[in-house]
């Protein structure tokens, strides 16, 4: 349909509420809404659009048709929404990753009960305890639980496995009593299956307490090997009900919602509190439009949050007021059978749980998406300073090293996304020069020879880089870019010039225009840390061949003195300056005497 068809389409609308179906040309549902007044609220999608936030403007240029469904009520049309968008997954929709709800601790109902986790309550005879906090740490607390009392938690089913095989790690780790084996009896699995039961009702204390007189009594009666066993049970106990929280109620009075948009992704956080206390949070990032408000945001999160689960809480804390808290109410009221209230507090305790609530989700997007962020504004104000059409991701920076005209080598590190790629890392050593150092020379080989493995399809060189850093001046960074474009490669290149301290003060291009970076910390610090890695694994490298080169130049080539007597001496005499200083009777003493006298003739002319 055409724009204008829409939009006469949207005016014959009644002013009735109801939900809305936006599906583009390919018949998929790309975003579901609710309105008090569908007219209205639909038709303003298709009129002048300068109004239009980014996501409405993006969203309506795909749109190709829509659908409307007449309710008689608000609340009718929230449950509704609701429902569409679990089935139809529109992509404008905040949607959260999954709709488990709390969990429930099942207790099976066999001759050897075990406990697993499930996600409702079922009619088949097992008890169930809960619901829980979330997934993961309702199933560490019973892992916790049958830890603690030594239940087994393998794979094994009783009585079918008894005897059939020796006790798997647990035992032998002490974190079960190897029931598999027959003892301890069928009476003693279930004593501590009930045992666990109080742990899971919150009675560890009545548990602790029980064990303790057993402890006694069989201390009095000499049974100091059970006695200990208890008196080891007991402290496992006292420390789970200290720790487990989350195991110790039945299920959240209040839930108190906390909310928070960063610069590129949103968090939601849900503290759940229990009878006074603070069992666990719950916590997830999100993708949002950058022009939804933080009410619109939250009153959808309720929404998907809350509509699935087996159990609601009877308060909700909200940081800020939603639009349609009371039908928000009304829904989660008839859902769980008693009323329901959606609340701000404004202060008091209840406001001092919201702010942590509201720090919990700054601190989640904060953990998650900060560096990243930071890494990426950075690399794009690096792009801007450097006047490149696209952010710099790969940079490959060079640097030489030599002493005099020896060992002339050179690095080449590798950074992507801020980060060092150290498998992409390569080392030469410079092989035109003829007994001299050139800094240039060394460069514009090194290059070339970088460009041409590219050229050759050599795979450890199979990515050229968006700029090339080169450590030096204008003049490194114009020898080396004529290197590349000889070979027909064009990429940036640009010189980091350093400052009397050794550090990079600004970049440089190839022409000689100098662009500061010290006004920009992120930028001065990064580019810092490609040199100063750079210069490091060039000198690493220097430093290697340089003392080979030290050794092999003072003893190879001695008359009588091969590889295996070169290392005799050196092992001996531990340095080359203390085989020069070894007298020739000294010698003798690690090698032939007629090597011993090469030695010493060798370094001091003739023998004494």
């Amino acid at each position: 349909m055409t724009r204008d068809e829409l939009r006469e389409k949207a005016n014959d609308l009644p002013t009735a509420p109801g939900v809305y179906l936006m599906m583009d040309k390919s018949g998929r549902v790309i975003y579901v809404g609710k309105a008090k007044k569908l007219k209205n609220r639909v038709s303003q999608y298709f009129q002048d659009s300068a109004g239009h936030s980014v996501k409405t403007r993006a969203m309506v240029s795909q749109v190709d048709r829509f659908d409307t469904i007449f309710v008689s009520s608000e609340f009718e049309a929230l449950v509704l929404e609701n429902s569409l968008i679990k089935q139809h997954q529109p992509r404008y929709n905040i949607l959260l990753k999954d709709d488990k709800g709390y969990p429930f601790v099942r207790l099976s109902n066999e001759e050897y009960p075990r406990f697993s986790l499930a996600s409702r309550i079922a009619d088949d005879g097992a008890r169930y305890f809960g619901p829980f906090g979330a997934r993961s740490e309702t199933r560490a607390a019973v892992d916790a639980v049958c830890a603690a009392l030594r239940l087994p938690t393998c794979s094994r089913r009783f009585p079918r496995d008894i005897g059939k095989a020796r006790p798997c790690l647990n035992h032998h780790m002490g974190r079960c009593d190897a029931f598999c084996r027959g003892t301890p009896d069928h009476t003693e699995y279930l004593a501590r299956i009930e045992q666990a039961v109080l742990i899971l009702e919150g009675r560890y204390k009545q548990l602790a307490r029980s064990l303790r007189e057993e402890m006694e009594r069989a201390a009095e009666d000499l049974q100091f090997e059970r006695a200990a066993a208890l008196r080891d049970s007991v402290r496992a106990v006292e420390t789970l009900g200290k720790r487990q929280k989350v195991i110790a109620g039945i299920c959240a009075d209040t839930d108190v919602w906390g909310i928070y948009r960063g610069a590129a992704r949103c968090a939601y956080a849900v503290l759940h509190v229990e009878d006074g206390q603070l069992t666990y949070r719950e916590a997830e990032i999100f993708d949002a439009p950058i022009d939804e408000s933080e009410e619109q945001m939250l009153s959808a999160l309720l929404a998907r949050y809350y509509f699935d689960r087996a159990v609601v809480p009877r308060e909700i804390l909200l940081p800020c007021t939603i639009e349609d808290a009371q039908e928000l109410a009304e829904s989660f009221s008839e859902r769980s059978g008693r009323r329901v209230q959606l609340r701000v507090p404004s202060r008091g305790e209840r406001a001092g749980l919201c702010e942590m609530a509201q720090r919990n989700a700054r601190e989640e997007v904060e953990r998650v998406t900060t560096q990243s962020e930071r890494t990426d504004r950075t690399l794009r104000r690096l792009g801007e300073m450097l006047a490149l059409p696209d952010t710099p991701r790969r940079m490959e920076a060079y640097d030489i090293s030599n002493t005099g005209a020896s060992d002339i080598v050179a690095s080449m590190t590798v950074f992507c996304d801020a980060k060092p790629l150290k498998r992409d890392y390569r080392r030469f050593r410079i092989k035109s020069l003829g007994g001299h150092a050139d800094d240039y020379a060394s460069m514009r080989e090194v290059i070339a020879r970088r460009v041409q493995r590219y050229l050759d399809g050599d795979e450890k060189f199979s990515t050229l880089p968006d700029i090339f850093l080169i450590d030096g001046g204008a003049v490194h960074a114009r020898t080396a870019r004529e290197a590349a474009l000889a070979l027909g490669v064009d990429v940036p290149f640009f010189g980091m010039v350093k400052d009397d301290r050794h550090r990079t003060r600004a970049l440089t291009t190839p022409e000689g225009e100098e662009i500061s970076i010290a006004a920009d910390t992120a930028v001065f610090a990064l580019i810092g840390r490609i040199q100063e890695e750079t210069h490091r694994f060039a000198v690493a490298y220097h430093h290697e061949l340089h003392g080979k080169s030290a050794t092999r130049s003072q003893l190879d080539g001695i008359e009588g003195i091969g590889e295996t007597r070169r290392k005799k001496l050196l092992s001996h005499f531990k340095t080359v300056r203390a085989i020069r200083e070894a007298s020739e009777e000294q010698l003798c003493a690690v090698v032939p005497k007629n090597a011993a006298h090469a030695v010493y003739t060798h370094f001091h002319g003739t023998s004494e």
